[in-house]
C-alpha cells in the first residue's frame, strides 16, 4: 500500500482507564503518515489511549529491542518512573 510507517515501543500509561485497571505496561504501537501527519495505532487495546512514552521507534522490533545480548546475562534492576 506504499503508507509510511513505524513500528514503536514504550510505556503505555493508565491515563483516562476506568479502574479496575493494570499498571504502567511496556507496550509496542504502530505509527502511520496518513495525509496530514503521523498517527499512532494499538492495536492489542482496539481503541484510542493517550499517555504514550516514546522509548524507540524504528523499522520493526529488532530495530528497538529494549536490550541485546549475545551471552548470557541477568537483570539486576530496572525502574521506570514518570510524571
Amino acid at each position: 500500500m506504499n503508507i509510511p510507517a513505524d513500528y514503536c515501543t514504550g510505556y503505555l500509561r493508565e491515563i483516562e482507564v476506568p479502574p479496575p485497571h493494570s499498571a504502567m505496561d511496556f507496550a509496542a504501537w504502530f505509527e502511520v503518515y496518513l495525509g496530514d501527519g503521523w498517527h499512532g495505532f494499538h492495536p492489542r487495546n482496539n481503541k484510542a489511549r493517550i499517555g504514550r512514552i516514546l522509548i524507540a521507534r524504528g523499522r520493526d522490533a529488532a530495530d528497538v529491542a529494549l536490550t541485546t545480548t549475545f551471552a548470557p546475562s541477568t537483570l539486576e534492576s530496572f525502574e521506570v518512573w514518570t510524571a
